[in-house]
């Protein structure tokens, strides 16, 4: 498990000054905008404006600040209130939001389209893990974890589960690293910091939050259909 503390993370201003945003986690680590398998983040968002454009890659975006915003992708609108409530759409698509009362920020999965893949859940209280992610197109689980180069050419499994806190003082429960019954670490979390379980195991017992999460499942690229 990495513990990713949100005040160690670097701002990176939007080119058209519009927000800033502070990267959580990538795959593979350290990637930049043409290698990453998956990356989330965290965008602040000051005013309104269009999005920058990312064909071939999947977008889940959560208010998790603010009064929310009014999305238009490809002509069609959504309103996304604050409430943490997860929307995907395609990055490529041509996309403007309006922010609906101040400023927002944003949680933002990216996940490119043929590698990866993921589930967006907000938690609070149990947390249980299911099957992996299913694709957004597909009714069928992957057959096993895709397999990409880590920086030290060993194999690096894509998928993970990364769990960013949504209120501050929150107190993460999970099972302890020798996995014996009854054996339990508390992660003590303010708020945005976040926890990664690399690759395809997760804690097997799940978790536990006394505050707001968002538990982001990630994997590999679902199986073909035949």
């Amino acid at each position: 498990m990495w513990i990713l503390r949100a005040r160690e993370r670097a701002a990176a201003p939007w080119s058209n000054g519009g927000g800033v945003t502070r990267e959580i986690a990538a795959h593979p680590p350290g990637a930049g905008w043409d290698g990453f398998a998956w990356r989330v983040s965290l965008a602040d968002v000051t005013r309104d404006g269009p999005y920058s454009p990312l064909p071939g890659v999947r977008r889940i975006l959560t208010v998790v600040d603010g009064a929310g915003l009014e999305l238009t992708v490809d002509g069609a609108v959504r309103l996304l209130p604050g409430g943490h409530r997860p929307f995907g759409f395609p990055g490529g698509a041509a996309t403007g939001s309006r922010l609906l009362d101040g400023p927002v920020i944003n949680l933002n999965v990216m996940l490119r389209e043929g590698r990866a893949d993921a589930t967006v859940e907000i938690v609070r209280g149990t947390w249980a893990p299911g099957p992996a992610p299913l694709a957004s197109s597909s009714s069928s689980p992957p057959s096993s974890p895709s397999l990409s180069p880590s920086p030290g050419g060993g194999p690096d499994p894509v998928g993970g589960l990364l769990v960013v806190a949504l209120e501050g003082g929150t107190r993460l429960t999970v099972p302890g690293e020798t996995g014996e019954p009854g054996k339990f670490a508390v992660l003590r979390m303010e708020r945005f910091d976040a926890a990664l379980w690399p690759g395809p195991d997760v804690p097997p017992g799940g978790l536990r939050a006394d505050g707001t999460v968002a538990v982001i499942r990630l994997s590999g690229p679902p199986a073909p259909r035949t």
